[in-house]
């Protein structure tokens, strides 16, 4: 099928790369309207850390299309180090950079997706939501994906009254550019990530973005509150 998503209007925050092009790239090609959405590099630039800007923009865009029907929110960045490492700037800035940034477009988006009567938000968390990974000094980066895995399913129950769903995808290691310069900088990383693996190759972006896509679609239309792992049973051991 190449129709799942027509006449559907959805927002892709991150789209410039990784998950997030994934994303908007299959959603178009499954009909979708898509506007995406990053700092540069995308149809829309925005800083969806600034209150102003990111209502200002998704307001103009509910306006010009009269609803929103689909909102991923891949847009994130977090610092990485140990907590005796970790300053307390380093780590608001992780926190504003997975938690504030999906606050704040989802719910500038919010009255336009309750327009829809059929909209679904898609948010992402990590299996560092629940699990520390070895050697990872993830510490900023688990608390704000375990707080986007708390907001989604507080989202799934407050939007269930306008027919608004939400989920969440937990992906495994996806290889991306970001990604790819952790696997440069230490050459054992891979094997580690693998060691965990159960399906026994790194993850592309497409590998999530099928998942969105479902989720997206009418589809998945009875589901929501959901977290799905997408991580080559990494967690599921």
């Amino acid at each position: 099928m190449a129709d799942r998503l027509t006449g559907k209007v959805a927002i892709v925050t991150g789209a410039a790369n990784g998950i997030g092009q994934g994303c908007a790239q299959l959603f178009a090609a499954e009909g979708a309207t898509v506007i995406g959405v990053d700092r540069a590099g995308a149809d829309e630039a925005c800083n969806l850390l600034d209150e102003s800007a990111t209502t200002a923009l998704f307001d103009r865009i509910g306006a010009q299309h009269g609803h929103i029907d689909i909102i991923v929110n891949a847009a994130a960045f977090a610092h990485f180090a140990w907590i005796e490492a970790m300053t307390y700037d380093a780590w608001k800035a992780t926190l504003a950079g997975e938690l504030d940034i999906v606050f704040l477009a989802t719910r500038a988006a919010w009255p336009w997706l309750k327009v829809s009567g059929r909209a679904a938000i898609i948010n992402f968390a990590s299996a560092n939501a629940r699990h520390a990974l070895p050697g990872s000094p993830a510490l900023a980066h688990c608390a704000g994906k375990g707080g986007v895995l708390a907001m989604t399913r507080q989202l799934a129950m407050e939007g269930a009254p306008h027919n608004i769903r939400a989920n969440s995808i937990a992906p495994g290691f996806i290889r991306t550019a970001a990604t790819q310069r952790h696997l440069a900088a230490d050459p054992a990383f891979e094997a580690q990530v693998l060691a965990k693996n159960m399906i026994q190759r790194l993850g592309e972006p497409a590998d999530i973005a099928y998942c969105a896509l479902w989720l997206a679609s009418d589809e998945a239309r009875y589901v929501t509150g959901a977290d799905i792992a997408v991580d080559a049973g990494a967690t599921a051991w």
